[in-house]
């Protein structure tokens, strides 16, 4: 009887500080989310979305760079499938996911037929 009162002075206690403990797991694990997200996903999912863009975006005589590191001139675009002549007579069919960029090096002088 004396020490009830006690007894539920240390429960109350013990309450407040398993709160305390929650909160300083919590807090530190939702910064970091905030910090990997800022830092890693958005940048990745807007480069993804410029990449889908500039292949999107192609045209008949842009001079592209493929992930194979090919350099060549787009002469025929379908829905996939790019024919780029990387060469004066030599062609080769590549993916439109095989793009990676347009090249830095710039327009090559477009033949007149």
């Amino acid at each position: 009887m004396f020490f009830e009162g006690t007894a539920w002075a240390q429960a109350a206690a013990q309450s407040a500080t398993s709160e305390q403990n929650i909160l300083t797991t919590v807090v530190p694990l939702a910064l970091l989310f905030v910090v990997f997200y800022f830092l890693l996903i958005r940048p990745q999912t807007q480069k993804a979305r410029e990449h889908d863009k500039m292949i999107k975006d192609l045209k008949r005589n842009d001079e592209v760079v493929t992930t194979g590191g090919l350099i060549g001139r787009i002469v025929e675009i379908g829905d996939k499938v790019l024919t780029l002549e990387i060469a004066p007579n030599i062609r080769v069919r590549v993916e439109r996911t095989g793009v990676s960029s347009i090249s830095a090096h710039g327009k090559t002088s477009a033949k007149k037929d």
